[in-house]
């Protein structure tokens, strides 16, 4: 298998008929709190799959994810155990691969991921969706405080580090500055409705 998809007559095609969706913004937007609840709502839905990211950072209550050390992350890499990966707030994260497993047998995909590997998951996967999550910087700025994880420079250079990924790129825009369920409501129902535009819709942008 390709890097970025299957291999027909020498030519690599993109990984479908399942779905993959991507939540990305800035950070402080609420993404984890979001998919949290959505899986939470989903649960007894098979056909959604909300991996745990493989980050090198120790656990905390602010994120579900797989705490590995740096060495044991480039290993996986290197091993071709991640479907993508990249490098962000000096950390590396990583989706693990068996979520083309899923992909391939038609179930659908959610996770939190970086608006910088959007162009690589677009040319590996068939049916791909960007949702980007928003919230204003003061909003922003207290939910960064709050998770108590990073103070000082780091949470200064978090809040200036705000997501240029522009509405029109996304396939559905959530604005999360209320409640919790109201956004978690506007994510599942989305995805429960298809939540994923066709391959030529890709670059025409749509909002929700």
């Amino acid at each position: 298998m390709a890097d970025n998809g299957s291999s027909e007559h020498g030519k690599a095609t993109a990984l479908g008929p399942g779905r993959v969706v991507l939540l990305v913004g800035a950070s402080g937007a609420g993404k984890d709190a979001i998919l949290l609840e959505a899986r939470r709502r989903l649960a007894s839905r098979p056909e959604f799959s909300f991996p745990r990211r493989v980050v090198t950072r120790a656990p905390g209550a602010a994120e579900d994810h797989d705490c590995v050390s740096v060495c044991e992350f480039n290993a996986r890499l290197e091993h071709g155990r991640f479907a993508l990966a990249w490098r962000a707030h000096g950390l590396s994260y990583g989706i693990p691969i068996e979520i083309d497993a899923t992909v391939h047998r038609g179930g659908s995909v959610i996770c939190n991921a970086s608006r910088t590997i959007v162009a690589k998951a677009r040319a590996r996967y068939l049916n791909l969706a960007v949702v980007l999550i928003e919230a204003p910087a003061e909003l922003r700025a207290a939910r960064l405080a709050s998770r108590q994880r990073e103070g000082g420079q780091e949470l200064a250079l978090r809040l200036a580090r705000a997501s240029d990924f522009k509405p029109t790129d996304a396939d559905l825009v959530i604005e999360n500055a209320g409640a919790l369920t109201a956004a978690a409501t506007t994510l599942v129902d989305w995805l429960l409705a298809g939540g994923v535009p066709s391959a030529a819709d890709h670059g025409r942008g749509a909002a929700g």
